[in-house]
């Protein structure tokens, strides 16, 4: 078995409320700073997986990504490997 690192990113989906966000935003005037947008809050978990391989490993993160760590109806979850040059891959929501 080898181990491999992940980390998951979970963020409200495109047009989901986010008053965390929301509040970050319009304190930046009390900061005094400008031209930040579109801010999103949301949280990130990082595991380590024991695995036969990679694809494996991935496989049981993007299920507990969907599954455990992210609403799929109101969030979005990527998954991205630690260590690597890896993309990130957008979790599909269960059906």
């Amino acid at each position: 078995m080898t181990t491999y690192r992940f980390a998951v990113n979970v963020l409200p989906r495109d047009g989901i409320l986010d008053p965390q966000g929301r509040a970050v935003e319009q304190s930046l005037d009390h900061l005094d700073v400008a031209g930040v947008a579109g801010v999103r809050v949301g949280r990130r978990v990082e595991l380590t997986v024991e695995a036969p391989d990679e694809n494996t490993a991935r496989a049981t993160v993007e299920r507990l990504a969907r599954d455990l760590f992210s609403n799929p109806l109101i969030e979005q979850a990527t998954v991205e490997t630690l260590g690597g040059a890896a993309p990130t891959t957008r979790v599909a929501a269960a059906r």
